[in-house]
């Protein structure tokens, strides 16, 4: 139908696109006192991306004939024993349009997740950086355990449709045991598939790995632009090495502070928040709202629909139904940018009328599944570097005592999020800490951008940051706008000031308000 063709292509614009099972590293003999820093990488044309990755054509060249290039960093597998066995980080570049003279160097995205796949993820989003690419090369990455650079991989695609499509919200004890099984079942299996893997995709090893980047890349300081968890990984970055960042840029904000319940409840207000903009926004157009006569009738209809779907799904992408679960990550995906609120007023007008296809094919892009019905790793490499980093474990009773709390704080998603917490129940490696280390004395100005319509990373996580990392180190800008970051809302405002900054060196003066 014609509003699925019309989404896809929307979402390549918006969002960053979210196999082998044995690790292609080197033995201990090849890697032995091998100097990292000082390889040459091999770059050559992209080649498609495989199923790790999300699948699809190879990236086509930028309207200047600029071509992407990749290629394969070797990294420590433990950075405990940099002489030990080496994992293989593929990368992806094109070169800057400036004259030489005029390069700064290279400026490196990581575009969240975590579990994003920057190779694929670069080329969709290119065309908004064109102004940045006038003195960088632009690069990007699959941090490891993601896409191409060793995927934890963990079910099959068939187990996993199972996965996304199973009760994630229990209303009694049998529902309840059936969710904890089956986390268990999905963390046992990336036990058995990727066990080699698992201890070594904390973000402190991703920053590690983005220092040896910078080496190879010849750059005396790291300039990095960071979008969501991309800022907790520059965050980290900048505490382990804060005498090498150059110049940083983070967008959406993700709250150093907080442990993993904290965000999961943030989370839930911001999705709240966003939710209630998207029913405002829907009932104020001259024309009529087609899901509901007010803003609270939208809402009081979408929980109707939820409810409804729980007793009895309807028809989703054939053969597959619309559950209460797949429609919730369907409607929270189009809650990341405002560019998406009329699919999901499509979908939910749909859905109304028994047709789940839409909210259907949101949850898809959610959780990362093609249309072929191949998943990428994204879900996989979320769960593993989300566990091994956050030391909280928590079981189903401390989630049933936190869910008055969470529904006070979203009547729709509230429950959803609660029970997302058990994820790391069982998980085979311990969190190294209940909240990540981002001081970072004495480094660089960091531009640190919030936008106070954020749903998934909350703008006080800004804040945050800028205090977390010191004195002198973090600057604020706001964006009072909607959606998920604020340098892809093209507002010019924003873009200046990001520009300035990552262009010139022109700091903008902490509190910038842009509209």
């Amino acid at each position: 139908m014609p509003s699925l063709l019309r989404l896809r292509a929307a979402v390549l614009t918006v969002f960053a696109v979210l196999l082998s099972t044995v690790l292609a590293g080197c033995s201990d003999d090849d890697a032995q006192d091998e100097d990292l820093t000082r390889q040459e990488l091999s770059w050559k044309a992209c080649p498609a991306p495989d199923e790790a990755q999300g699948g699809g054509a190879s990236p086509s060249p930028l309207p200047d004939d600029g071509e992407w290039q990749c290629a394969t960093m070797k990294a420590p597998l433990d950075w405990g024993d940099p002489k030990g066995d080496t994992i293989g980080l593929e990368l992806i570049r094109v070169r800057t349009t400036g004259a030489e003279n005029e390069r700064i160097g290279s400026l490196i995205f990581n575009f969240g997740g975590p579990g994003g796949s920057g190779v694929t993820s670069l080329p969709a989003f290119a065309e908004g950086y064109e102004t940045l690419r006038t003195r960088y090369d632009l690069v990007s990455f699959d941090p490891r355990g993601v896409g191409r650079s060793d995927p934890v991989i963990c079910e099959n695609d068939q187990r996993l449709d199972a996965y996304f499509q199973q009760d994630g919200t229990p209303d009694d004890a049998a529902e309840r045991t059936q969710l904890v099984d089956s986390t268990t079942e999905f963390n046992d299996a990336c036990e058995q598939n990727s066990g080699k893997i698992l201890p070594h995709v904390r973000t402190t090893d991703a920053a590690r790995d983005l220092d040896l980047m910078r080496q190879v890349l010849g750059d005396d300081k790291l300039h990095y632009f960071g979008i969501s968890y991309g800022t907790e990984l520059g965050g980290v970055y900048a505490h382990l090495f804060p005498e090498r960042v150059g110049r940083a840029v983070f967008d959406a904000v993700v709250d150093p502070t907080l442990n993993a319940a904290q965000s999961s409840l943030g989370q839930a207000k911001g999705f709240q928040l966003a939710l209630d903009n998207f029913a405002e926004d829907c009932v104020s157009k001259t024309e009529e709202c087609p899901i509901g006569d007010s803003a609270q009738d939208v809402k009081d209809r979408i929980a109707r629909l939820l409810d409804d779907l729980d007793r009895k799904p309807i028809q989703g992408i054939f053969p597959r139904q619309l559950t209460q679960t797949a429609a919730t990550s369907g409607i929270l995906q189009a809650l990341y940018s405002k560019d998406l609120w009329e699919f999901l007023t499509d979908g939910l007008e749909e859905a109304y009328d028994g047709n789940g296809s839409t909210l259907m094919l949101l949850s898809d892009l959610m959780n990362g599944r093609s249309e072929n019905g191949e998943y990428d790793n994204s879900t996989a490499a979320l769960t593993a570097i989300s566990c091994s980093d956050a030391k909280p474990r928590y079981d189903a009773a401390y989630v049933e005592r936190r869910l008055p709390e969470f529904r006070a704080a979203s009547p729709l998603f509230g429950d959803s999020l609660a029970w997302g917490m058990i994820g790391c129940t069982d998980w085979a490696v311990a969190g190294a800490a209940d909240h990540p280390d981002v001081s970072a004395p004495g480094a660089a100005p960091i531009l640190v951008v919030g936008n106070t319509g954020d749903p998934a990373t909350p703008y006080e996580g800004a804040r945050a940051m800028v205090n977390a990392l010191g004195k002198g180190v973090g600057v604020e800008l706001t964006y009072r706008g909607q959606g998920h970051g604020a340098y892809n809302s093209k507002n010019k405002c924003v873009q200046g000031a990001v520009n300035g900054y990552l262009l010139d060196g022109k700091v903008p003066p902490a509190g910038t308000v842009c509209t």
